[in-house]
């Protein structure tokens, strides 16, 4: 028998991050209106968290309390021999619970038809006379309270000074949880310290963490299947070109456009789809700019300062030069195959012939045709960027709003180890131009072969361990 949702309500002081909480918990960056005004959230909205297709939890987002020293004071004046509930009741049913308290009126109905509360607090905010009359207002209703300690990595914490209020009212069972960035194994720690205070949903709750757990190794895997679809996608490129055409700067440049434009596209479609992927939308400048949309995906990954800039030259250390394996000048049984060079010199070092096996290799020669691909370290550039983006979006909130912190990568790192690692196993991709997704983007029936298929899966496994602890 399916067990009905659990219903919680997210409560707090106005502006203290509660619509923030729920649009990381439900991964709906879309969900209600985060805001640096106070009292963004005006009424009631509710929001369901599924687990296979159903709703395990149903969270209730509520207005900030805005004046709960003076509804205190009016409490007070009600039979002092009625329940804190009762009280409650009592105030629900009057007038000022539809004019000067209707904010903390709409709170305290909710209270009352829920399984539990978390109690979110701004841990920056000083520890005011207000806040000890919220708190005493929300126990009144006699729910379970957890309490959500947010924005604790902000310098101006006080967060020893909210766990010793917490604790002076019974509610010492706490939380921390940034709503922006969370920490690893946050949300599993929300649930199994909820599980405490609802024992009879424990089993429950349990299985809302197992899931979200299950969820986020599979959005990873996912995550790593791109990545090595861009990486084969673009390592299959090869462009053919006569000598004519080569000794041409005017074509020659406008092939290196071209192919520059191919590859920048092909990446930015993959940023696109790990984006997605973890429920981050395009579009959203104003309120959640993401970097990889404006800043450094903006660069050009063919150009030689770029990859500088991003700590990727490569020949810096030995995983990025060594590791990966350089495309180098080639001279195979003493003929010069010495375009290579002239072609590395044309546009900055960073495309390169790719020559393939050693037949098509003479084939070409001797026909005067040039074979143009992308170098190893365009292909490592843009998969250790891309393992760094997902990395970032791991960690990240659904209500932040601050550009994505992506750190370069550095030589021994998880993610330049595993890039490194993908790049060398792709190599078998620069045999097979049909390999690339858009080689034949004219014929709609175009359907990557198994062998391709079979390349992206392993190499997908090989970037798994770039996300090591």
């Amino acid at each position: 028998m399916t067990q009905e949702a659990i219903r919680i309500a997210v409560v707090g002081h106005t502006n203290a991050g509660k619509t923030s909480l729920l649009r990381t918990l439900t991964r709906r960056v879309s969900f209600g209106e985060v805001s640096q005004r106070p009292g963004t959230t005006r009424h009631v909205e509710s929001v369901d968290l599924d687990v296979n297709g159903e709703a395990a939890v149903r969270f209730f987002d509520t207005p900030g309390l805005e004046d709960a020293v003076a509804l205190r004071e009016h409490l007070a004046g009600f039979d002092a021999g009625a329940t804190p509930p009762e009280r409650i009741r009592q105030f629900l049913q009057g007038p000022e619970a539809h004019g000067v308290f209707e904010q903390e009126a709409k709170v305290l109905r909710t209270m009352l038809d829920i399984d539990a509360a978390f109690l979110v607090i701004d841990v920056r905010e000083p520890v005011l006379p207000k806040f000890r009359d919220e708190i005493e207002l929300l126990n009144s209703c006699a729910r379970p309270v957890l309490p959500v300690l947010n924005f604790v990595r902000d310098a101006a914490s006080r967060e020893p000074a909210w766990k010793e209020l917490l604790s002076a009212y019974g509610l010492h069972v706490q939380v921390r949880f940034d709503a922006a960035a969370p920490f690893v194994g946050a949300e599993r720690d929300l649930y199994n310290d909820l599980a405490t205070l609802l024992r009879d949903r424990r089993d429950q709750l349990r299985g809302v963490a197992d899931f979200l757990d299950t969820e986020a190794a599979e959005r990873r895997r996912s995550a790593c299947t791109r990545i090595a679809a861009l990486l084969v996608d673009a390592a299959a490129i090869r462009r053919t070109v006569s000598a004519t055409e080569f000794a041409d700067t005017a074509r020659r440049e406008a092939l290196v456009a071209a192919l520059r434009k191919t590859v920048f596209d092909k990446a930015q479609r993959c940023t696109d789809d790990l984006l997605a992927l973890y429920g981050f939308r395009q579009g959203d400048a104003d309120e959640a700019p993401l970097q990889a949309i404006e800043g450094r995906w903006t660069l050009d990954f063919f150009s030689p300062e770029a990859m500088k800039d991003a700590g990727l030259r490569l020949g810096k250390g030995a995983v990025i030069g060594a590791a990966v394996g350089v495309v180098a000048d080639l001279a195979v049984a003493g003929i010069s195959l010495g375009a290579g060079a002239a072609l590395g010199g044309a546009i900055g070092g960073a495309v390169s012939q790719g020559w393939g096996p050693l037949g098509r290799k003479l084939v070409n020669k001797l026909r005067d045709v040039h074979e143009v691909t992308v170098e190893d370290g365009v292909l490592f550039t843009l998969v250790a960027w891309q393992l760094k983006l997902t990395q970032a979006l791991e960690q990240r909130g659904h209500a932040a709003t601050q550009r994505i912190a992506t750190e370069t990568p550095e030589d021994g790192d998880a993610p330049t180890r595993a890039a490194a690692a993908a790049v060398r196993g792709a190599q078998p991709a620069r045999n097979h131009p049909e390999w690339e997704s858009t080689a034949v983007a004219t014929r709609s029936f175009w359907r990557p072969s198994p062998q391709r298929e079979a390349l992206v899966s392993d190499l997908s496994r090989a970037l798994l361990p770039a996300f090591e602890a």
